[in-house]
């Protein structure tokens, strides 16, 4: 497989993600505050339990659960060393410590084994930079769902007029 088959496909799993998303049930506040759970819980050092802290986040705040796992793909294997380091630096100028960053162990259980004060200037890290990611992914969710919504309900509201207008023609 060449590169450029591969970065299609990427881009096409990516729009179909996008896509459901979008189209999930419930009112787009619910959608908006799901995906600003995740985006936050994702911004936390804790891999193997961001799922489930974002479920639980996500019913705290009445959003979608859904939504919620989705968003804390904003950490993920592709850039999780990058990201990890990003979460490390901030924390570190905060929460000054001689414990120093090891990218080969990113997992909570590894992070603990280096001392509990590494997961700690992680955390601060991430608190400081996940919420304001969360509110921009908020205003940036419930913007995208609402106009998605919109522009469906203008064409699903012509397909009505043209069959309604269609329909009379033929009697």
């Amino acid at each position: 497989m060449s590169c450029l088959d591969w970065w299609q496909r990427f881009k096409r799993a990516l729009r179909l993600q996008y896509l459901r998303i979008l189209r999930q049930p419930g009112s787009t506040h619910s959608i908006a505050m799901g995906m600003a759970a995740g985006i936050f819980v994702g911004f936390l050092p804790i891999i193997p339990f961001q799922s489930v802290v974002a479920i639980a986040l996500a019913f705290l705040v009445r959003g979608s659960k859904v939504v919620a796992v989705a968003g804390t793909w904003i950490s993920n294997p592709v850039n999780v060393i990058p990201f990890y380091g990003m979460l490390y630096w901030v924390g570190h100028h905060v929460w000054h410590t001689d414990i120093v960053f090891d990218p080969a162990k990113l997992e909570l259980a590894q992070m603990l084994q280096q001392g509990a004060e590494l997961v700690a200037v992680m955390t601060i890290g991430g608190v400081i930079l996940g919420i304001p990611a969360a509110f921009i992914a908020y205003v940036l969710t419930f913007k995208g769902v609402n106009a998605y919504r919109q522009r469906r309900m203008i064409k699903l509201l012509r397909k009505h007029v043209e069959t309604r207008n269609g329909g009379d023609d033929a009697a």
